[in-house]
């Protein structure tokens, strides 16, 4: 199980600095930062701790297992972002 972040993201970045395993990209000052619309999860790197997940004011992300039936398609996108 990993989390998955969805299109609810507005890329405040603070999930990313408080991850642990880096899992979460990209980064603010990543430069690929501005040509996506939202962050992504790692499955391979998620230690499935949830803490991006309690710090996430918009709810924009949910464990694989509690992710919402319409929001499938993001545990997709998610790990294609790091392929």
């Amino acid at each position: 199980m990993a989390y998955v972040v969805t299109d609810a993201c507005t890329k405040d970045f603070v999930c990313v600095a408080e991850c642990s395993t880096a899992a979460i990209a990209p980064t603010a000052d990543d430069p690929k930062a501005g040509t996506v619309s939202q962050v992504f999860i790692n499955p391979d790197e998620c230690i499935d701790c949830g803490n991006c997940a309690d710090l996430c004011a918009q709810n924009a992300i949910f464990s694989s297992d509690d992710l919402p039936t319409d929001k499938a398609g993001f545990a997709e996108k998610n790990q294609a972002f790091f392929q």
